[in-house]
């Protein structure tokens, strides 16, 4: 990907049948409880906004548009929009039940 076409993006991307895309939107102050099984096997990209993310431990760190992430298996207590913009995330995962070739 060359520096003009600007940051990753999975909303603008043509994927692959074999993959997933699924997006999640976080309205400014709104709170996700995190689950390890909504992000296992999938790369995120944060499109839009920005997000808290807060660890077990009560660390937090603040992600934002472009950034791209692994979220499965970490020790997370939540997911927080404290932005004055909705935050999207879009995460890409292999299908669970592949689409046949000739499909």
């Amino acid at each position: 990907m060359g520096d003009d076409e600007g940051p990753l993006s999975f909303l603008r991307a043509r994927l692959r049948p074999d993959l997933e895309l699924r997006v999640v939107t976080l309205p400014p102050g709104a709170v996700l409880d995190y689950d390890e099984a909504d992000w296992r096997d999938a790369i995120v990209v944060v499109e839009q906004g920005q997000i808290e993310l807060e660890a077990l431990s009560g660390t937090r760190q603040t992600v934002g548009c472009g950034d791209v992430l692994w979220l499965a298996a970490l020790p997370l207590r939540t997911l927080r929009n404290r932005g004055a913009v909705t935050a999207t995330l879009a995460a890409v995962s292999r299908r669970a039940h592949p689409v046949p070739p000739d499909a």
